[in-house]
C-alpha cells in the first residue's frame, strides 16, 4: 500500500528511523517517506540535510529538538490537523528513544492524528545483536543523570536487575561512569560498543575493570557509546579468574575445539557460553603470544 495515499487528506506523523553512522543503513520505505512528506521535523537540520543530500532528496526541514519541542509541538500538531504530513527524525536511530519526539507523538495521538512508525536502525538493537551476551530479556535505561549523586542512585537501583542492561553514555563521561559502575555494581562482564556502523567501529568486551584499563590507555575517546552489562546472577557465581584457570586446565587436558571447551567450562561454572568463549579467545591469544 502507498504510505502517503491512505492519509493524504487527514495528515499523518511518520516516525522515521535514520542511520546511526553509515548513511546507507536506511530503508527504501524511509527514503520514500522523506521524499514525499510536506515537512521533516529534525533534531539537527544540518545533519539530516546531509543525509537527504546523500540520497538525493529535497525536503523542507524544520528544527525540532529538546530545547524547542515544547514551543514547536502545538504548531506541528496544527499542521497535521490541517492535512500536512510530517516526518519526525532524530540525529540518529529511532526517534523518541532517548531522543526528542515523545511529546509530539503523545499530542498527535491525543488529537486523533495517525502515527505511523517507519522502522529501521536502533543503537540498542544493533549493540545487542553483536554483543554476544544474553538478549532473551533486557532493560534499556538510556542516558543516566549528569549529577553524580543521582547517577549513583540510578546505578544502585539496578544492582539486583537480572536482565541484560543497556545504557548510553557520551565519550567524555564514559570512563568516569565505568568506574562508578564497578564501585556500585561490581566487576561484572560488559560490552562497550563505540562508533557502531562507522569506519572505526569497535566492541570492547570483558569485565568492567578491563574495559576501564583499555580506555585509560587512550589519549582520547571518540564516538557515542552504548554499554551493555550482564544482569545479576547467583552471588556464588565464580570469578573470571577461576574461569580462566578452568580454561587453562582444559587446554592442557583436552584436544577439543575452542567452542567445545568453552561450552564445557560454561556448563561447569554456570556461566553464559558466550562469556566463557570470549575469555577463551583472549586466553588463547595471550598463550600464543607468550
Amino acid at each position: 500500500m502507498d504510505d502517503m495515499s491512505s492519509t493524504k487528506n487527514t495528515g499523518a506523523l511518520y516516525i522515521v528511523a535514520t542511520p546511526i553512522g553509515n548513511r546507507d543503513d536506511i530503508t527504501i520505505r524511509a527514503l520514500n517517506i522523506l521524499a514525499q512528506v510536506d515537512l521533516i521535523a529534525a533534531e539537527d537540520t544540518r545533519r539530516t540535510g546531509k543525509l537527504l543530500a546523500h540520497h538525493q532528496i529535497k525536503g523542507h526541514l524544520l528544527s525540532y529538538h529538546e530545547h524547542n519541542e515544547k514551543k514547536r509541538t502545538p504548531d506541528l500538531v496544527n499542521k497535521l490537523k490541517t492535512g500536512s504530513s510530517i516526518a519526525l527524525v532524530s540525529d540518529a536511530g529511532t526517534p523518541s528513544v532517548s531522543d526528542p519526539g515523545y511529546r509530539l507523538v503523545k499530542e498527535a495521538i491525543a488529537n486523533n492524528i495517525k502515527v505511523i512508525p517507519i522502522p529501521g536502525v536502533s543503537a540498542v538493537i544493533t549493540a545487542l545483536s553483536a554483543a554476544g551476551i544474553a538478549t532473551d530479556a533486557f532493560v534499556f535505561v538510556g542516558f543516566f543523570a549528569k549529577k553524580k549523586a543521582k547517577r549513583l542512585k540510578q546505578l544502585q537501583a539496578l544492582v539486583d536487575e537480572p536482565r541484560t542492561i543497556v545504557l548510553y553514555e557520551s565519550p567524555k563521561r564514559i570512563l568516569t561512569f565505568l568506574k562508578e559502575i564497578k564501585t556500585v555494581m561490581g566487576n561484572r562482564y560488559g560490552v562497550l560498543c563505540r562508533e557502531m556502523t562507522k569506519l572505526h567501529e569497535e566492541f570492547i568486551r570483558g569485565p568492567v575493570s578491563e574495559i576501564i584499563s583499555e580506555l585509560s590507555s587512550r589519549s582520547t575517546i571518540k564516538g557515542e557509546c552504548t554499554l551493555l552489562l550482564t544482569g545479576r546472577t547467583d552471588e556464588r557465581e565464580p570469578s573470571l579468574e577461576s574461569v580462566r584457570n578452568e580454561l587453562r586446565k582444559a587446554f592442557k587436558e583436552t584436544d577439543g575445539t575452542l567452542s567445545e571447551i568453552a561450552k564445557t567450562v560454561a556448563k561447569k561454572c554456570g556461566l553464559p557460553r558466550n562469556t566463557v568463549y570470549d575469555e577463551a579467545l583472549k586466553l588463547k591469544h595471550k598463550i600464543s603470544k607468550g
